[in-house]
Formats: structure tokens, C-alpha cells, sequence
């Protein structure tokens, strides 16, 4: 299975880091340089301009020393939000569920949260597999579906999550949501107004909803930073026998372990 943007908590390889580190130095550097020039020569003094530099060069461990410290700083807070969401995934569900659309037995023991983008190929493959894992488990699986649009590179992603929202509002985030998927080719305002009147919705409420659906997709989006989420489909599973990130084609596997 493949993904939109990079697979799963990706986390910094060693080569990664020592070319990122490496690029911050350079940037400084770059920034210092510059911000000298800028200013008026009679407020920088050359020399100290000349010595400044001179220590970044000779001490460039110093900067090395910082990056890795941020690194490891962010790390720790990504580590403790994916600690922290999977307890809540446990212990209170309804807490992660929140308001997103869900669809599958609300008994079930097994949840699957998905971060997904409506312009993503592999999101719309993963659709098929999971439609057919939910037929054939009826009774053992809740899918929750969080958006995740990926805009730096699916222009219809946003406004295409706008639009499920919308239909959402009039009870029909699932059926919308198949035929975003389905039609995944012409994605654009003249698809979405015909899927609202194919599923005979308000269309005036549709519309009013549209402009109304920032909040909610800000929120996801911001759980999905949050955890570190770097492509989609991304799925985090809590059942009887594990709990965490999976791939989709594991899922199968724990629905049938489970009891």
C-alpha cells in the first residue's frame, strides 16, 4: 500500500538529520551575513561583523548542538501526543471521536480513525478496502473518518472536505463521502452541486454550510500535526489486541484475532 506524501510516523533517519543540521548552519549563516548587510554601515562595526561569523565557522558545533536539542524537543512532544491520544482512544473514545462522521457498529470493539484526503489515490484505494472490511465485519468495526487535505499538493482536497461537511450537516457524510471517491477524477464545485442534488439535499443549506466548515477541518488538521501525521491514508487502531498505528493491510488480520 502506498502513500500520499511520507508513510507513517517518519521518524528522522540519521542521514536526514545530518542534512538538516547542516542546512540550519547555512541558513544562519546565510541570515547573519544578510542582516549585517542590511543595515547601515555605520551602525555594524566590520570587525565585529568579521568576528561574529569567524565563531560560527570555527564552532559550528555550537548550532549542531542546538538543532539536535529542538529536534529532540519536538520529538518528545510528538511521543507524548501519540501517548496521550492512544490512552484517550482506550479509555474515552467518544473524546477522539468527537464530532467526526463514523460509520460501522457502535458497539464494536474494534475503532479505526482514518486521516484522509479526498484528492489522494491511494485514499480512494483504501476506501474500497475498507468498505469490504466493514461489510464483511459488521458487528467488530467503527470507522472514524478525520480530514487531513494535503493542499501543497491536491488543490481540490480543501474544498472537496468542505463539501462532505457540508453534506454531512444534512446527514449524509457516507453516501457524499463514496461519491467524492468514485468521481475522485472530476473533482470540482460542478461535481460537488451535483452529488448535493443527487442525494437530494437542502441546496441552499449546502451552501450556507460550505462557508461554515473551516472550523471543524482546522481542528482535524491540527490533531493530525499534532500526532505527526505525514501522509494519507493514515490510520490508528484501538481493539482487543493492539492498539496504535496501522497499515491498512494489517486491519484485516486484528478484526479476525479479535474476539
Amino acid at each position: 500500500m502506498s502513500f500520499c506524501m511520507r508513510t507513517f510516523f517518519d521518524w528522522f533517519t540519521p542521514l536526514f538529520q545530518y542534512l538538516r543540521t547542516w542546512t540550519a548552519i547555512g541558513l544562519l549563516l546565510l541570515v547573519v551575513t544578510w542582516s549585517f548587510s542590511a543595515q547601515a554601515a555605520s551602525r555594524i562595526d566590520p570587525q565585529l561583523e568579521q568576528q561574529v561569523l569567524q565563531i560560527i565557522r570555527e564552532h559550528p558545533e555550537v548550532i549542531i548542538e542546538s538543532v539536535q536539542t529542538y529536534q529532540q524537543q519536538q520529538q518528545q512532544k510528538v511521543k507524548q501526543a501519540q501517548q496521550s491520544f492512544l490512552q484517550d482512544l482506550k479509555t474515552n473514545p467518544q473524546t477522539v471521536i468527537g464530532e467526526s462522521p463514523s460509520t460501522g457498529s457502535t458497539q464494536a470493539k474494534t475503532l479505526l480513525i482514518e486521516f484522509s484526503d479526498f484528492q489522494c489515490p491511494y485514499c480512494a484505494e483504501a476506501h474500497k478496502t475498507l468498505k469490504e472490511l466493514l461489510a464483511k465485519y459488521p458487528d467488530k468495526l467503527r470507522l472514524v473518518y478525520k480530514n487531513f487535505p494535503l493542499t501543497s499538493i491536491h488543490a481540490e482536497a480543501l474544498p472537496a472536505a468542505r463539501a462532505a461537511w457540508a453534506a454531512y450537516q444534512q446527514g449524509k457524510f457516507w453516501e457524499y463521502h463514496d461519491a467524492l471517491f468514485t468521481n475522485q477524477k472530476q473533482l470540482g464545485e460542478a461535481l460537488y452541486l451535483d452529488i448535493a442534488k443527487k442525494l437530494k439535499l437542502d441546496l441552499g443549506k449546502f451552501k450556507r454550510d460550505l462557508t461554515l466548515a473551516t472550523p471543524a477541518l482546522t481542528k482535524d488538521i491540527q490533531l493530525a500535526e499534532k500526532l505527526a501525521v505525514s501522509g494519507t491514508p493514515f490510520f490508528i487502531i484501538n481493539s482487543p489486541t493492539f492498539s496504535g498505528v496501522v497499515q491498512l493491510a494489517d486491519i484485516e488480520s486484528i478484526l479476525t484475532s479479535a474476539k
